[in-house]
């Protein structure tokens, strides 16, 4: 592997973008739908027109790569207690107030000068990161801390690679993505976390920049092809914390993908440019977990507080699955995706 001294891999993309007049390019990877000018690059600052064509400046250049449990992505039906090698690069399309990861979402990939001032960053070919993968005997890996979809190519070329190794590919991603590139995404994605910011179009105009509805399609079109999905509330004060819109949100989830769907409310601290508004009040992560319990959601969690919510059986309550910020440990009361004390089936993947 070479260590390079900028980001601009110049990688061509073949598809999931048209032509138009004067070297003018519109990208159909996400709803965004950019139309980028000769020389420019698209809102993800990933995407790059040189002369009527499109490339992707990140393809093989991750910038954070690190073994992760899975239980951080957050996953805790899926694989509970396993590593995962978890990776992302430069690059966002969305444009969140308060992005925890503003530090490499908010970077200009397309420009070389600023790319070398930040790091040196190294290539890791699709086959570079499944031999990191078997190195370290992982037999998952999480496309992560930055949306995936921007690095999309590079990603179906790493998953391709790696079911046929029998290793398990996961996406986190905010759901962005139109339908065709997210068609060709299940035939390779074997679970996902998505974050569902709120429940109204007014929210993710304000607080992303963007529109709901996509992700809404996103989230229905996995649960509809059989991929393993959880979803993520972020819980911001006075933005998206009222029990109206929680409860909105809990009957979407039930109506649309099922009430087994593993959902995780996570506390919101203050960063970038939401750094005004105060962490939410843990008590709201309680009282919004009491509205999807009542919905009839069965697996519900709340996170960002310092500690790991436990799995309990749906029907009587026994602890199941055990976890800290160390390990996970799947009780003796776990015995073929059921609760030995009653019975009752614990939706999941387990070993």
């Amino acid at each position: 592997m070479m260590m390079v001294m900028m980001m601009v891999g110049k990688y061509p993309v073949k598809k999931y973008y048209e032509s138009l007049k004067d070297k003018r390019i519109q990208c159909r990877l996400c709803p965004n739908d950019c139309i980028i000018v000769d020389g420019k690059a698209g809102l993800c600052h990933t995407r790059i027109n040189i002369e009527g064509k499109l490339y992707s400046t990140v393809y093989g250049y991750p910038c954070s790569l690190h073994i992760d449990p899975i239980e951080k992505k957050p996953l805790y039906h899926y694989y509970p207690g396993q590593k995962i090698l978890s990776f992302g690069t430069y690059g966002c399309n969305l444009f969140c107030l308060g992005c925890q990861n503003y530090g490499i979402t908010r970077v200009d990939a397309s420009k070389k000068t600023e790319i070398t001032e930040i790091d040196n960053l190294e290539y890791y070919s699709p086959e570079d990161i499944i031999n990191v993968a078997l190195k370290n005997n992982i037999k998952l890996i999480a496309y992560t801390y930055n949306e995936p979809t921007i690095f999309f190519e590079y990603m179906i070329d790493i998953a391709k690679l790696a079911r046929k190794k029998d290793i398990k590919n996961v996406i986190v991603s905010n759901g962005y993505i139109n339908p065709e590139p997210l068609k060709e995404l299940c035939k390779y994605i074997d679970a996902a976390n998505i974050d569902l910011k709120g429940i109204t179009e007014e929210f993710y105009h304000e607080y992303s920049k963007t529109k709901l509805k996509p992700i809404l399609e996103t989230i229905k079109t996995l649960h509809k092809n059989g991929i393993w999905l959880e979803l993520t509330n972020l819980v911001i004060h006075e933005l998206n914390d009222n029990p109206k819109d929680i409860k909105e949100l809990c009957d979407w989830i039930k109506n649309n993908v099922g009430t087994l769907t593993p959902l995780h409310f996570s506390r919101f601290y203050p960063y970038y440019h939401a750094s005004d508004i105060p962490p939410t009040n843990p008590q709201k992560l309680e009282e919004a977990k009491k509205i999807a319990l009542k919905t009839g959601i069965k697996y519900v969690y709340v996170g960002n507080l310092g500690f790991l919510d436990n799995t309990e059986c749906s029907k009587c309550g026994a602890v199941l699955i055990e976890r800290d910020y160390h390990d996970s440990h799947i009780k003796g009361l776990i015995k073929k995706n059921k609760c030995a004390n009653c019975g009752t089936v614990l939706e999941g993947i387990f070993e």
